[in-house]
C-alpha cells in the first residue's frame, strides 16, 4: 500500500557517543553454587556508590546473614512481597541520589522467585475462573487436586507485569545484577526428547535476551562467561569463555563500568491500538485517546448541547472522538444525578428529541413560544424573537452545563421601524405576532436557498408544500427543511469563493434573524420573498 513519503515532524540527527550503558547482569547457577555470596561480595566495589538488594521469595533468607562476607556494603530494601510493591520498591532504589559521582547498583535475588509468583498468581485466578464458570453452569466445581487449565490470555497477562519489571530495571541509573536459578533438563531436538541434558534458566524465556551479560556458575568458583554484549573485552559472538578469578568487580570493569553513560539508553516500543499509522485510513495520523476529566467533559457536553445550528450532531461527534469506552469511565454530576459521560450524552439527545416534539406539537397547534425548559429542568423564558440578530463569532456567555443554571439572557432594546431592515418584507408591527416575524425570517432564508440552487423558491419548497400552491408550508416543516439544507448551501457558496458568507451562514442561529443582511451583498431585492 502506498504511504506517505514526506516526513511529519522535524528531526534532527546525532552522532554515537561511544559510552556503554550501565551493564543489566544476569547471575545463574544451581543452588549452592554462591550466587548470593558473590552478589555480597560484589556490593563492596569501588566502582560503586551504593548497592541496594531486593530480597524476593525469602526461601533462603541470605540477605541479612551475607552481610558479614568480606568486602560487603550493601543495604536491604523491604517490601511486603506483592507485585505492586516490589514495583514500589524498584522505583524507590531509581530515585536514589548517587553516592560520591558513582552510580548505585540494584541486586535482585531471585528472578526465579519473581517468575514463580506470577505464575502462581495467574493458577489461582485460573482456578478461580473454572470455580466461578462451574457455579454459573451448575456443574461440579474443580477441587483442589483437579488440574485447571491456564488460557493463553493470563500467561499474557503474566508477561506484561513481568514486562514492567524489565521496563523498570533499564530506567535504573546504574548496573543491575539479576540473581536466578538454572536446572538441568533435557535436551530436545526437532521437538523430540534425547539422551543429552542442557541448562535452562528458570525465568521468563526472554529474560537472557534482555540482558547484557549472562555468567553462569556451575559450581563455587567455577563460573562460565555464556553471553555478553561489550566492546571492552575480546570474546567472540556466541563463544562460551571461562571467567578465571571472577568477581562482580572484575566483571564490571570487562564491561566497562567506568566509562560508561550515566543513565540507560533505551528505546522503547509505542504499540498502538487503533492501528491508525501514516499512510493508513486516508493517510491521517492515528488520532490520540485524550484523557477527560469531569469537568472537562461536562464543558464539552455543554458547548455541544449550545451549538448555534446543530446540537445533536454535535453531541454524537463528541461521542465518536472521545469513544464510549473513555466518556464511560468518566462520572459527572449533573441535575438528574450523577452519571457517566456517556449517559449524559444520551440523556441530553433524548431531552433534545422531546423539546423538538413538544416545539412541533405548540406549534401545529398555533401555540406561541415561550415558557420553555432547559436541558437542567429548570424554567427559562424564551427571549422574544426581535429584528435585532444576536452577534456572530463575537463574545458572549459561556452557555449552561448539564449541571449549572443557566445565566438570564438580557433582552436587546425594541427597534423602531425606521432601524427595521429595508430589504426584508414589510408586514405591519402592531399585528404581526412572534410566530409570523419567525416565519418571515424563514420564508427569506428559504428565498435565499433557492437563489443559491438556481432555482424558484416554488421548486425549492415543492417537497413540503401544501397541495394548493398559494398556503406556505408549516413553520415547524419550513424551519426543518431549511436548516437541512444548509450544508448543500454552504457547500455551494465556498465552490463560488464566498467563503466569508459561507463562514457566517454556518454559525446562523436557528432561526437566523438576520439572513438578509447577512446575504445582502449578493441579493439586494430580497423584499420579494412571499
Amino acid at each position: 500500500m502506498a504511504g506517505i513519503t514526506a516526513p511529519q515532524r522535524t528531526r534532527k540527527s546525532r552522532k554515537p557517543t561511544g559510552k556503554p550503558n550501565p551493564p543489566i547482569i544476569l547471575l545463574t547457577g544451581p543452588e549452592k553454587t554462591g550466587k548470593s555470596y558473590e552478589a555480597a561480595r560484589g556490593s563492596g566495589s569501588d566502582l560503586i556508590g551504593m548497592t541496594y538488594w531486593i530480597e524476593i521469595g525469602g526461601t533462603e533468607g541470605t540477605a541479612d546473614y551475607y552481610g558479614r562476607v568480606p568486602g560487603a556494603d550493601y543495604e536491604i530494601v523491604p517490601h511486603d512481597g506483592s507485585y505492586q510493591d516490589i514495583l514500589d520498591a524498584i522505583r524507590w532504589v531509581n530515585h536514589q541520589p548517587r553516592v560520591d559521582d558513582k552510580p548505585n547498583m540494584l541486586v535482585i535475588d531471585s528472578m526465579t522467585s519473581l517468575w514463580d509468583m506470577l505464575s502462581d498468581e495467574i493458577a489461582m485466578y485460573a482456578r478461580n475462573r473454572a470455580i466461578r464458570k462451574a457455579e454459573r453452569n451448575r456443574s461440579r466445581v474443580p477441587t483442589l487436586d483437579d488440574p485447571v487449565v491456564i488460557d493463553s490470555d493470563l500467561w499474557n497477562r503474566a508477561k506484561d507485569r513481568w514486562g514492567e519489571v524489565l521496563w523498570l530495571l533499564r530506567r535504573h541509573q546504574g548496573p543491575c545484577l539479576l540473581l536466578a536459578r538454572t536446572e538441568i533438563v533435557t535436551a530436545f531436538e526437532n521437538d523430540k526428547p534425547t539422551r543429552n541434558t542442557t541448562r535452562k534458566v528458570k525465568t521468563e524465556k526472554n529474560l537472557p535476551a534482555a540482558v547484557d551479560a549472562i555468567v553462569d556458575l556451575h559450581a563455587i568458583g567455577e563460573a562460565w562467561l555464556t553471553g555478553v554484549r561489550t566492546l571492552h573485552m575480546e570474546i567472540q559472538p556466541g563463544e562460551t569463555q571461562r571467567f578465571h578469578d571472577f568477581t562482580i568487580d572484575g566483571l564490571l570493569r570487562r564491561l566497562g563500568l567506568q566509562d560508561a553513560a550515566e543513565s540507560r539508553s533505551a528505546s522503547e516500543l509505542r504499540p498502538d491500538a487503533d492501528l491508525q499509522e501514516h499512510g493508513q485510513q486516508s493517510q491521517q495520523p492515528a488520532r490520540p485517546a485524550p484523557a477527560l476529566t469531569s469537568e472537562q467533559a461536562a464543558t464539552l457536553i455543554r458547548d455541544a448541547l449550545m451549538h448555534p445550528s446543530d446540537p445533536e450532531n454535535a453531541l454524537r461527534e463528541l461521542r465518536e472522538y472521545h469513544g464510549r469506552r473513555t466518556l464511560t469511565a468518566v462520572k459527572t454530576d449533573t441535575a438528574w444525578g450523577v452519571m457517566s459521560a456517556d449517559d449524559l450524552i444520551t440523556k441530553s439527545l433524548d431531552h433534545l428529541k422531546a423539546k423538538a416534539e413538544q416545539a412541533q406539537a405548540g406549534m401545529e397547534g398555533g401555540e406561541e413560544p415561550g415558557d420553555k425548559q432547559d436541558l437542567t429542568g429548570h424554567a427559562v423564558d424564551e427571549e422574544e424573537p426581535t429584528d435585532e440578530p444576536e452577534p456572530v463569532n463575537e463574545g458572549t456567555p459561556p452557555p449552561p452545563g448539564p449541571d449549572e443554571e443557566p445565566p438570564t439572557p438580557e433582552r436587546p432594546e425594541e427597534t423602531s421601524e425606521a432601524e427595521e431592515p429595508q430589504d426584508l418584507p414589510r408586514p405591519r408591527p402592531a399585528q404581526m405576532n412572534k410566530v409570523n416575524r419567525v416565519m418571515t425570517v424563514l420564508l427569506t432564508e428559504a428565498e435565499i436557498q433557492a437563489r443559491v440552487m438556481g432555482m424558484t423558491m416554488q421548486e425549492h419548497l415543492e417537497p413540503i408544500s401544501a397541495p394548493d400552491q398559494g398556503a406556505p408550508p408549516p413553520m415547524t416543516k419550513l424551519r426543518t427543511y431549511v436548516i437541512e439544507h444548509r450544508p448543500m448551501v454552504i457547500g455551494l457558496l465556498e465552490e463560488r469563493g464566498e467563503r466569508d458568507i459561507a463562514t457566517a451562514y454556518r454559525l446562523a442561529g436557528r432561526p437566523e434573524l438576520k439572513i438578509a443582511e447577512m446575504f445582502a451583498t449578493l441579493y439586494t431585492d430580497l423584499a420579494t420573498v412571499g
